[in-house]
């Protein structure tokens, strides 16, 4: 039970990341994150495209080295213990490293030899993860004739082949149906039961919907690591009611700071007497009966009302855009911060480009600036040779072109033609 009970404890965290940086030359698309996953969760990996989402995956998973900072799977140094880090993951890339030609069941076969197994157990794995993702049907039909629903399947089935205690997948819903996402939905909440599950996606819908955990990242930051319930609470602050009226706007404000609840209004005058307010009370706190009463007891007719709930969708807009102030470090790139790593990299190539063509066009211009310069100074020594314009009289000899009346000798030609026709058949 003791042995046990250290076990829990040291593996109660599967994966800790610590101050993990990965630069591409100049360009940090992973800038000094931090994080852990616990056993047993499934956690959403949750940012905008480019956010460094796969580059972190892929080093996790140990397909890509990163420049700085550590990396703990289930215990084991990615970088000390890559082998026994590796043997605790198992990896669906956004694109699954399918063989087209093998059918689902012989790639499953080599995907367990290639992670060490053999003779019975290998087929016991093969037959495990052919059940777990539902492929029965389909185990020995050639790969490349699967739909892509049914590929992303037996991607699922190589990750899990070898029962790792971490799965991680990377958008494995991108491009199917809605039918087929909800099936990999469920298949991931399955799994979520045995295995730690790292989920990536930048559709706050599948995040809310699977994930327990979710680590939000921003411009190559972590922006948020925390329960999903957790996230909304600490970032919701204020519930806000949104309220369009017909009346004064003396009245309006008098009614919003007789609602003790109300924290924060914003009044503003419509057209055609209308009137528009922004009301904020404390989270957790709903006005909008107290409001309906004290319209009506001042009978100014409610035109409209919403309430504004906090949402994982706004908590992720809120934070995203937190994190872009920061993004670029590099005073090159734009002092006040304001771009992030793709937007540096794709700069720095228009740059590049630019440099090149403004550069041939001052070359071009330069020597179109040097001709003119050369042919007025070849002009002044030729002067005199101008002069010998009257030589030009040589044109007249043109008139030899008369020549060409020997156009009729044509007709040899046609004697030489007969003469080409008739060795042609030899006589």
């Amino acid at each position: 039970m003791a042995e046990e009970t250290a076990g829990e404890d040291r593996y109660g965290c599967m994966i800790e990341v610590k101050n993990l940086t990965k630069r591409y030359g100049s360009v940090e698309a992973v800038r000094n994150i931090s994080f852990t996953v616990k056993d047993g969760v499934i956690c959403g990996f949750l940012g905008p495209n480019g956010a460094g989402k796969s580059t972190t995956m892929n080093i996790i998973a140990g397909c890509l080295a990163a420049t700085d900072g550590e990396v703990t799977v289930n215990g084991c140094d990615i970088y000390e213990d890559p082998i026994g880090a590796k043997s605790s993951v198992g990896y669906l890339p956004e694109q699954p490293p399918l063989y087209p030609d093998m059918t689902a069941e012989e790639y499953l076969a080599f995907v367990g030899e290639a992670r060490g197994l053999s003779g019975d157990k290998l087929w016991e794995a093969v037959d495990r993860a052919v059940k777990r993702t539902a492929i029965e049907e389909y185990r020995d039909r050639l790969i490349k004739n699967l739909s892509k629903g049914y590929k992303q399947r037996v991607g699922i089935a190589q990750a899990i082949l070898a029962d790792p205690k971490t799965i991680i997948l990377d958008e494995p819903t991108v491009g199917l149906d809605p039918r087929q996402i909800l099936e990999i939905r469920s298949l991931i909440r399955e799994l979520g039961k045995d295995h730690t599950v790292i989920l990536s996606s930048h559709i706050l819908g599948e995040i809310a919907e699977v994930c327990n955990e979710v680590v939000i990242i921003a411009h190559g930051e972590i922006a948020a690591a925390d329960t999903l319930e957790n996230l909304v609470n600490r970032y919701e602050g204020k519930n806000v009611v949104d309220i369009t009226v017909r009346g004064d706007i003396g009245a309006v404000r008098r009614i919003a700071d007789s609602v003790p609840q109300i924290t924060e209004a914003e009044i503003d005058p419509l057209p055609k007497g209308q009137v528009r307010a922004r009301l904020s009370a404390d989270r957790g706190t709903d006005v909008r009966e107290a409001l309906f009463f004290r319209f009506a007891d001042a009978r100014i007719p409610i035109l409209s009302m919403n309430f504004e709930e906090t949402t994982l969708e706004k908590v992720f807009l809120e934070l995203t855009a937190e994190k872009r102030e920061p993004a670029v470090s590099d005073p090159a790139d734009g002092a006040d911060g304001s771009l992030s790593a793709e937007e540096i990299f794709a700069r720095r190539a228009m740059e590049n480009v630019g440099k090149d063509a403004p550069g041939s066009g001052e070359i071009a211009a330069s020597a179109a600036a040097d001709k003119p310069e050369a042919a007025g100074e070849a002009d002044e020594p030729e002067t005199p040779e101008k002069s010998e314009k009257p030589d030009k009289p040589d044109k007249p000899d043109k008139p030899d072109k008369p020549d060409k009346p020997e156009k009729p000798a044509k007709p040899a030609r046609g004697e030489q033609d007969s003469d080409d026709y008739t060795p042609l058949f030899g006589g």
